[in-house]
């Protein structure tokens, strides 16, 4: 089947397809944007996609003429048949009907041979955290990440120190990926429409990571220090030696009572390797 608005309203009409509010579906509907993402994933023929929630198809057909296979997770299973029908000419492309956030991904993968591994998706707003969570937690070896997820989280996952949008969930995807945004995505793109407009968000992961003495300390530092946002770091940190958090701390002209928001993904990865001597 070829992409278009109008022949994807009518298979999804003629499936009687109701969407569900439950696994946030709201289909992309602009074929400019599915380019786009498409373009700006730089997706070649010795790379593998992990697609989360296909929906209707749209963006994985696109995804199968560029990759050199797409591995999809897809949680409806009353969209087996419309996928069936839409990816019937795809044979680079494997659906598995399941929760992502469930599977084994690292043995799913395992009989494809490939040259990079690319996680490109439509993210459904109410587990975008999640899954980003779950594919740095499981150790999957994830080259580059393009994700359409709500603006507002999309904003917390590339926000810098000092920034409203920074927390504890900044520092750690720092500490893995750049993330930078592609673009910003109307709401009217979708259906059914949204309530909030997106944002295309890419993760390119670090050659290289910050030396960490005690990664389970640090990480650990990192949400004690976000607990509660709007107290300092003397308040949130009572449990730690707080002599050696502040010497760090004035390295870098900062205080005890400075607010988490305002320390760098580098000063926590300093403050951690101190405490853990």
């Amino acid at each position: 089947m070829n992409y278009s608005f109008k022949n994807m309203k009518l298979m999804l009409e003629q499936k009687r397809f109701v969407f569900k509010k439950k696994y946030g579906q709201n289909f992309i509907i602009d074929e400019n944007i599915i380019n786009a993402i498409i373009n700006k994933s730089a997706i070649d023929k010795e790379t593998l996609v992990i697609e989360i929630g296909p929906g209707s198809g749209a963006l994985t057909i696109k995804l199968a003429e560029t990759a050199k296979n797409v591995l999809c997770y897809e949680i409806d299973t009353s969209l087996r048949e419309i996928l069936s029908d839409v990816l019937k000419d795809c044979k680079n492309v494997e659906i598995i009907y399941d929760d992502f956030l469930k599977r084994n991904v690292l043995l799913d993968i395992k009989k494809y041979k490939y040259n990079s591994l690319y996680v490109v998706a439509n993210l459904p707003y109410y587990i975008t955290t999640p899954i980003i969570v779950k594919l740095i937690e499981d150790n999957i070896d994830v080259k580059k990440i393009v994700v359409m997820v709500q603006k507002e989280v999309g904003n917390r996952f590339r926000a810098k120190p000092g920034s409203r949008d920074y927390n504890s969930l900044s520092v750690f995807l720092n500490y893995f990926y750049d993330v930078k945004k592609i673009m910003d995505v109307s709401k009217n793109v979708f259906m059914p429409k949204p309530n909030v407009d997106s944002i295309v968000v890419e993760f390119n992961k670090k050659e290289k990571n910050l030396s960490i003495k005690n990664k389970e300390l640090f990480f650990k530092l990192i949400r004690d220090s976000f607990r509660q946002k709007r107290k300092t770091i003397k308040n949130n940190l009572k449990g730690y030696d707080l002599e050696k958090v502040e010497k760090i701390l004035k390295k870098h002209n900062l205080s005890l009572s400075s607010r988490a928001e305002r320390i760098s993904t580098e000063i926590f990865a300093e403050i951690a390797n101190y405490l853990a001597i």
